[in-house]
């Protein structure tokens, strides 16, 4: 049976205070000590992992309560962890920020929780000085079921500024365990959905990662740290469920700069089921791989890349023609937008009736949905779990899925015996049946 072993949690007080930079910074420096290092990432996110990855030189594991369900969080990152010797998971928002669904928590401190892992609390101190000892405080001890071991005080002004901090956390008697100073040079370049992706400036961000961790080696009480980490307990977890193999086909995976947001764990369920994943750049590769039986496209930033893509004429009538004659195809939130007539007025594939456009508002949330037409994913009524993040409208919406949220419902989306395209990121960890669908769909289509 899996089990997990050293493992800790870096959560902060509310997001933007440089949870991102500790945990991959830790990462780093660690694996640099030759400590092989597995990373899991709280909440549904793409783009942190991918910095994760560039650390510890593995790909990590998404934990999200709601999409992949509780039970299932232990043996997701238990499955993660063959080979290595120490996990570090990096949460979402403040610690105690859940998913706001009802019966599901979903917070850093729950996932905390389920994984018998203590926490390390960063905190952006800049503008405090004895307040630091409140707000530690409230976090320590408002549930005490979760093990805040320790602080990383970061974005400190100087020797002084970090001594009156020190000082008024004393009586907590809680450890600090480092102290990062205000550097510009550690700030991650952002835009308008977060953390630009690694995909798209690998060698830059890898030399950042690299000066990241000798700053964090040298902030850092790395040997206290891997020690909290070693002292939770060894605990045996349930086998993550696995797809049964149903056919033989080849899967093109879009990849490169525009669509490098796909979860790892569907990949994996895909391949259970039978498929060869094949991926392929739709900013370079003139076509299609040859002989696929099916297309998955995932999100990404193709507005970012819209007048590249619209370039690759030849790969986007190759896409047309395909898509158009039944080619098994999933299509998640970019790879909606880049299968629709036109973004922002740049023609795109075409092989849905719809164009799409940028706003200025966010979209985010879960949505539960049901299909109601006949899809890949099985026949009219097949139930689905997603998360929603984009500043994008598509005209007309589609009306292939009746959504739920939160705050409302709605219709949207595409859908055929051979088509599933939305904004919904599906992470399929609890759902492998999905899996052995769409490749069934495939291996029909053949």
């Amino acid at each position: 049976m899996p089990t997990l072993g050293p493992r800790l949690v870096i959560s902060g007080t509310q997001s933007g205070v440089g949870k991102t930079t500790v945990a991959t910074g830790l990462m780093a420096a660690f694996a640099t000590r030759g400590i092989r290092v597995a990373s899991a990432k709280v909440g549904p996110d793409f783009i942190d992992p991918g910095y994760h990855a560039l650390a510890t030189g593995r790909v990590g594991r998404s934990l999200d309560a709601w999409l992949s369900g509780e039970d299932n969080l232990a043996s997701l990152a238990a499955a993660g962890t063959e080979g290595t010797d120490l996990l570090i998971v990096e949460g979402v928002m403040g610690l105690f920020d859940g998913s706001a669904q009802p019966g599901c928590d979903g917070s850093t401190a729950a996932v905390a929780r389920l994984l018998e892992a203590p926490v390390v609390l960063v905190v952006d101190a800049s503008a405090m000085s004895g307040s630091v000892a409140a707000m530690v405080h409230g976090y320590r001890d408002l549930d005490r079921r979760v093990d805040v071991a320790g602080v990383v005080l970061n974005r400190v002004g100087g020797v002084g500024h970090a001594a009156l901090l020190r000082e008024a956390l004393e009586p907590l008697g809680i450890t600090v365990l480092g102290v990062l100073y205000h550097d510009d040079a550690l700030t991650w370049r952002e835009r308008h959905l977060g953390l630009v992706p690694v995909a798209e400036h690998p060698a830059t961000v890898r030399a950042a990662v690299k000066d990241l961790g000798l700053a964090i080696e040298a902030s850092c009480d790395l040997a206290g740290i891997e020690a909290i980490a070693r002292a939770a307990p060894v605990t045996v977890v349930a086998p993550v469920p696995q797809a049964s193999p149903v056919g033989r086909v080849r899967l093109a995976l879009a990849a490169g700069p525009a669509f490098s947001f796909t979860y790892p764990e569907n990949l994996v369920l895909l391949r259970q089921a039978g498929a060869e994943v094949v991926p392929f750049d739709p900013l370079k590769d003139p076509h299609l791989p040859e002989c696929c039986d099916a297309l998955y496209v995932g999100g990404g930033f193709p507005e970012v890349f819209a007048p590249a893509l619209a370039e690759n004429r030849s790969l986007v009538a190759s896409v047309a023609r395909a898509v158009s004659g039944g080619l098994v195809t999933w299509a998640e939130c970019g790879g909606l937008l880049w299968l629709c007539e036109a973004l922002d007025g740049i023609p795109m594939v075409g092989a849905i009736p719809a164009r799409g456009r940028m706003t200025e508002n966010l979209t985010i949330g879960y949505r539960s949905a049901v299909t109601r037409v006949a899809s890949p994913f099985g026949p009219a009524g097949v139930v689905l779990r997603g998360h929603e993040f984009h500043r994008s409208v598509v005209e007309p919406a589609g009306s292939a899925l009746k959504l739920a949220g939160r705050f409302g419902e709605g219709e949207a989306g595409y859908a055929s015996p051979t088509l599933f395209a939305s904004y919904l990121h599906q992470h399929i960890a609890s759902t492998p049946a999905l899996a052995e669908s769409f490749v069934a769909a495939a291996d029909r289509g053949r």
